[in-house]
């Protein structure tokens, strides 16, 4: 039988990787992630875990000695945040062009300056275009279940890519709430052989260059723009496997949650709002409380941010008169929020055009509270009568 374990985020995500047997495990401690470093240190001192923990000097180094090792066979796992992110960018952006499979959780962090170490979207916003794919989680249950399922979507052959499971820093990470951990043997059968795909890779007995130098010359554009076209394609094919393996976990554990995008409350939805992480579970209650009062609004959650959701977005966005999104940091270039961004993007491929809000709350750590969700509905309501706000709205 399964079993209950109260746990924060961070020892969910270290339970990922426990129940997914990772042979490697690189990660260097920064607030809020550290949790998920202690968590996978004490579960390899104890023997639960038959993995080598690298102990090296910053983050730059913690995915450089991953690559080598997924190069050579094994399944790896990281975490990292804030700006220790932006310390490893260089690796992070090579990781999926080498296509190597990792998995590495961000334990989402606001930006600095000012400075700042609690919850936000932006480190993970800012990385959204190196050719991670990123999904984020609501609780601890799908965090750690996501873990899980991240190594089926990153080995499978037709995507080959690395995942970040990302999961709110302080409101995830430091909240404890019970999880159910699905069996070793469910876990072993649903991830079956270890399928990294480079098993023969850094192999003495068969020297291989890797990562050659391309481009300048017409052949070596041509090898570049292959690459570049297989990783869009590697993207894209993700969309119908993280659906294929969402449903396979249901199957197995009972456990179901949304592979791309959750629609809540949307039968006979006018008008909705629209959120990524832990503050859906304010944006239900607030919808809970509108449909109390008549007020026919509905919610949808972005569980897939890259690839992009597109055709299932449309699909959902295509039901109401107007969206309220709700995002958690900035996008400075268009004084919006990045998911809001996407969503204006996605309008031009709807039958019709409806009214995209776009708020900016819950920054450096604070709440996304019912009330501020009430405003976004109230938003939302009113744009579905022709009323829209010109400006972005800021919950200070």
């Amino acid at each position: 039988m399964p079993k209950k374990i109260v746990m924060d985020g961070n020892e969910a995500a270290a339970w990922g990787a426990l129940l997914a047997k990772v042979d490697t495990v690189a990660v260097y401690p920064i607030t809020p992630q550290s949790g998920v470093a202690e968590t996978v240190a004490s579960f390899i001192a104890d023997g639960a875990l038959k993995a080598d923990l690298m102990d090296v000097e910053g983050e730059h180094t913690v995915l450089s000695v991953l690559q080598g090792a997924a190069l050579a066979g094994a399944r790896t796992f990281s975490a990292s945040c804030g700006q220790g992110l932006a310390f490893m960018f260089e690796p992070y952006f090579r990781s999926p062009n080498l296509r190597l499979p990792i998995v590495m959780c961000i334990v989402c962090r606001d930006g600095i300056t000012p400075q700042c170490v609690w919850g936000g979207h932006q480190d993970a916003m800012t990385v959204k275009e190196c050719g991670w794919i990123h999904m984020h989680c609501e609780n601890n249950q799908e965090i750690v279940d996501t873990v899980v399922m991240a190594y089926r979507v990153a080995e499978h052959h037709d995507v080959m890519l690395p995942v970040n499971v990302c999961y709110d820093g302080n409101f995830l990470s430091f909240a404890a709430e019970p999880v159910e951990l699905v069996d070793q043997k469910i876990v072993d059968k649903f991830l079956g052989k270890k399928n990294v795909n480079w098993h023969v890779a850094l192999d003495p007995e068969r020297p291989m260059g890797v990562d050659p130098l391309t481009g300048l010359t017409p052949v070596g554009g041509k090898l570049f723009t292959r690459y570049r076209q297989g990783h869009c394609k590697g993207m894209q094919n993700a969309l119908k496997v993280i659906t294929e393996v969402h449903a396979e976990w249901k199957k197995a554990t009972g456990h179901d949650f949304a592979p791309l995008i959750e629609e809540y409350r949307m039968k006979n939805a006018e008008y909705a709002i629209m959120t990524i992480g832990s503050m859906t579970g304010a944006g239900k209650d607030a919808v809970d409380m509108a449909r109390d009062q008549g007020k026919k609004v509905g919610l949808i959650k972005i569980k897939t941010f890259r690839p992009f959701p597109l055709k299932a977005l449309v699909k959902a966005i295509s039901k109401v008169k107007a969206v309220s999104v709700v995002d958690r940091s900035v996008n400075y270039g268009w004084n919006c929020g990045p998911l809001c961004q996407e969503v204006w993007a996605a309008v031009p491929f709807m039958d019709k055009k409806i009214p995209i809000i776009s708020h900016i709350g819950g920054l450096a750590g604070t709440d996304l509270t019912t009330d501020h969700m009430a405003v976004a509905i109230e938003n939302a309501a009113k744009a579905a009568k022709g009323k829209v706000p010109k400006e972005t709205i800021w919950f200070t």
